[in-house]
């Protein structure tokens, strides 16, 4: 590939582009949090591009690279494939610029995320079960109409819109020393490392940026370790927006140069994050975009100074979050869920709940059965949720079991 391919957008392309992207992108608000900076060690600021137009940061790599498009190739339209930012900055972006859309999501998208791309007016068309299916299917589309194909993250316009959230950042935290960007396919963090890094070095000062990825989707480390953008197999994770299966090659070569560490994430521990952004920062994140949270959390970051963690992306579907808050409270020791064998006989369903009432745990649900694999004529299985207040009230429920006499598990 040609050397000119893999040219870093320059500081002043960062700058022009921040006045095309401000067209349409809101500034979002610089949060500060004093539970993740005691946590950490040192001040915490969190960039809410959860609460950015079309829900994530897309939207100003999309407008940028669509702004570039010569009157030619506007009237030829756009296609893109995309389960959901992606998608709806393409779309967002092409209504205002006034250029057809085409969009290509998989079938089960999550309702809102289609819903949404439709809004913006995108022609949206579902094909496969996986991203795969719609990328492919956008190519054929591309070769077939001339439509122009937008890619998500490799490109350099992309690259360009989504570095303009670098400076912004520091606009709002001028003594910024840390960011925590989260990964999928580099076009996020490629932009805001290397306009950091370009202003920090034009400055005399350093800023340092650590990406991170869930640790069922992480291309990166392997990559970084090969000397090339290697494909990696995709295992499930709740971070659907980062689940990317290969680094894009521009974003791998900045990553390569400009970033200073990458870690990875548990579902847990995006869980955890998720629902530690509800309750204590009463934000709304998607798991995607709550990784630098989690990483905060998990004790993957040591601290520096005034650290920045970026919320890529908001749009999380209610049925998926209900799903992550119960994971949400399990991983934080707040929800427990025991299988107890009993006799048979009168008074034990009574009796464990006078020891939950003794322990203070609150009952969610009960499954009283006889019928369940390997018990005794005799016996019976209690499965019980209780709600408790952390790990120490958690053990102190189980304590309560086992000295009455039972033993329980916990599932």
């Amino acid at each position: 590939m040609p050397e000119t391919t893999l040219l870093a957008p320059t500081l002043a392309e960062f700058e022009a582009a921040r006045t095309v992207v401000a067209q349409v992108a809101d500034v979002t608000p610089m949060e500060s949090s004093r539970y993740l900076a005691d946590v950490l060690g040192a001040p915490v600021y969190l960039k809410c591009e959860n609460l950015q137009r079309t829900g994530s940061y897309k939207i100003r790599g999309a407008y940028n690279r669509l702004s570039k498009l010569t009157d030619e190739e506007r009237a030829r339209g756009v296609v893109a494939a995309s389960a959901g930012n992606h998608a709806q900055g393409v779309a967002f972006a092409a209504r205002e610029l006034g250029i057809k859309a085409t969009i290509f999501m998989p079938v089960g998208v999550a309702l809102p995320k289609l819903s949404a791309t439709r809004d913006y007016g995108a022609e949206v068309i579902l094909r496969g079960t996986t991203v795969t299916e719609p990328l492919l299917a956008a190519a054929e589309h591309a070769r077939e109409t001339g439509a122009i194909l937008i890619p998500p993250f490799d490109h350099v316009d992309v690259v360009t819109g989504q570095g303009t959230l670098g400076l912004e950042i520091l606009d709002q935290v001028p003594d910024l020393e840390t960011v925590i960007v989260p990964i999928g396919g580099g076009g996020l963090i490629s932009g805001v490392a290397s306009a950091l890094k370009q202003r920090a070095a034009r400055d005399g000062r350093r800023i340092r940026v650590i990406g991170v990825q869930a640790e069922n989707a992480a291309a990166y480390p392997p990559s970084l370790e090969a000397g090339e953008a290697t494909m990696i197999s995709i295992l499930p994770t709740i971070a659907d927006g980062i689940a990317v299966a290969k680094p894009g090659l521009l974003n791998f070569e900045i990553v390569r140069d400009a970033v200073d560490e990458i870690v990875t994430v548990s579902e847990d521990d995006t869980a955890r994050a998720l629902l530690v952004l509800l309750e204590r920062a009463k934000l709304v994140v998607e798991p995607a975009g709550a990784v630098a949270v989690a990483a905060i959390l998990a004790g993957k970051v040591t601290p520096t100074g005034p650290t920045v963690a970026i919320l890529s992306g908001g749009n999380i579907d209610p049925l998926l979050m209900q799903r992550v808050i119960s994971h949400g409270l399990a991983a934080s020791g707040r929800y427990l869920t025991l299988r107890i064998m009993l006799p048979d006989r009168p008074g034990q369903l009574a009796r464990i709940s006078e020891l939950l009432a003794e322990a203070t745990a609150n009952v969610i649900e009960v499954l009283h059965t006889r019928h369940g694999v390997g018990l005794q004529i005799s016996e019976v299985e209690l499965d019980v949720s209780v709600e408790t207040r952390g790990p120490e009230h958690r053990q102190h429920v189980v304590d309560t079991l086992r000295a009455a006499g039972y033993d329980p598990q916990i599932d």
